[in-house]
């Protein structure tokens, strides 16, 4: 008989603090639906650095009616965010800008019209959970869904993040004045804890300040398509 025992003494997988979220409280009860362009610049007034800086990024700002990325208001011209005292913004940012960063606080940055009014941070590690979820993926607009997932197969795959299960989700076009930006929503179930880490600190495609290839860890959300 052949029969090999799981190792007890396997060495326990520790979070890495080179790439963190800072989580910053908000000041502002309303905010534009489409906020990303808007937002990415005023930020970049404040950080000239933030958008060419590879690993970091700026996510949306969501509240609880479209919070998971999957439901979110159909009309973009008329809808605001209405956003309670628990509603927070994120960066994603590595270890040595998190200084530069917290220059945010104390900020009024204007978003169309609307005062965000920014508040302390608080320093959040990456999670080591699975499966991980990003709302906005650019991609070609002219992608089926079947193309769409082996694009991203093949960007995990450049990574040496293997590829089990895949889902791709809502459509969504995030509008600048250079382009409109063609975006899909992707969900990456059955990492381990090391390629978890990884997608979420390197992220896939462009656009990472405007919240596009920002992964987060997702709950609740089944079933998961299988992906050869």
């Amino acid at each position: 008989m052949f029969w090999t025992e799981e190792n007890s003494n396997k060495e326990e997988f520790t979070i890495p603090d080179d790439v963190v979220d800072l989580v910053f409280k908000l000041d502002c009860k309303m905010l534009p639906l489409e906020h990303a362009y808007a937002l990415s610049q005023a930020i970049g007034s404040v950080l000239d650095w933030i958008e060419t800086e590879d690993l970091a990024g700026i996510h949306q700002i969501h509240v609880a009616e479209s919070g998971n990325g999957w439901m979110r208001p159909e009309d973009p011209t008329n809808e605001v965010l209405h956003l309670s005292r628990r509603t927070r913004m994120s960066l994603r940012v590595p270890r040595h800008r998190i200084d530069a960063a917290k220059q945010l606080t104390g900020r009024t940055l204007d978003i169309d019209g609307y005062q965000l009014t920014i508040g302390e941070a608080d320093i959040r590690l990456l999670s080591d959970l699975s499966p991980l979820f990003s709302r906005y993926v650019v991609c070609d607009a002219q992608l089926s869904e079947e193309q769409f997932l082996y694009a991203v197969a093949e960007q995990l795959k450049a990574m040496n993040i293997p590829v089990k299960k895949m889902m791709a989700g809502k459509q969504h076009v995030i509008r600048t004045p250079d382009a409109d930006l063609y975006t899909r929503s992707v969900m990456v179930a059955d990492l381990d804890k090391e390629h978890s880490i990884r997608l979420q600190q390197r992220g896939i495609g462009p656009g990472r300040h405007l919240g596009c290839g920002i992964f987060l860890p997702q709950k609740g959300i089944k079933p998961v398509k299988d992906t050869s």
